[in-house]
């Protein structure tokens, strides 16, 4: 598959099929989030894995009810490393980590798309009862829950902007 494929394929998946994914998948995604780039290669972020059925409903919940988060078999919580600020001071703190998470769920985004898997990128829920469902040490803030599993339907591609609209030109 093409990079491009990938990218013009891929989709927010908010319904997934009960369906396990395989131990050979869920490797490879693991692959995709470690050789995304990060400052300095400090590699200031954090992954967890979370099949566990009780935990993903706890996520659910604390997503501000998105119960199909506890239907996906994979629930991805995506952190970002404050530890960064002892090379990059403040900057690297409050933007640095949270660039290098980004880099690496677009790498998982992808690679799941490549492997027919699909997955949503989700902001919106209670930081600090995450940490504690997770039991998060203080240094690890999550930042976005990335449930995966095989998508229940296919879903069309939204509108986007125009070229000339997005990006622009100095020569």
């Amino acid at each position: 598959m093409k990079v491009i494929d990938a990218i013009k394929g891929r989709r927010s998946v908010r319904a997934f099929k009960r369906k396990e994914i395989e131990k050979e998948k869920i490797e490879l995604l693991k692959e995709a989030l470690i050789w995304a780039p990060s400052a300095g290669n400090l590699q200031s972020r954090k992954f967890y894995f979370v099949s566990s059925k009780k935990l993903k409903e706890e996520i659910a919940i604390a997503a501000l009810n998105q119960e199909f988060i506890a239907q996906a078999p994979l629930v991805a919580i995506a952190c970002t490393d404050s530890r960064i600020q002892q090379r990059y001071g403040e900057r690297g703190k409050e933007l640095y980590n949270k660039l290098d998470v980004a880099a690496s769920v677009q790498n998982l985004m992808l690679e799941a798309f490549e492997l027919g898997l699909g997955t949503c990128w989700i902001g919106a829920f209670n930081e600090e009862k995450i940490k504690g469902i997770l039991n998060l040490p203080k240094n690890l803030t999550p930042i976005t829950i990335i449930p995966v599993g095989y998508p229940a339907e296919k879903l069309s591609a939204p509108k986007r902007k125009r070229r000339e609209e997005a990006v622009e030109e100095i020569k």
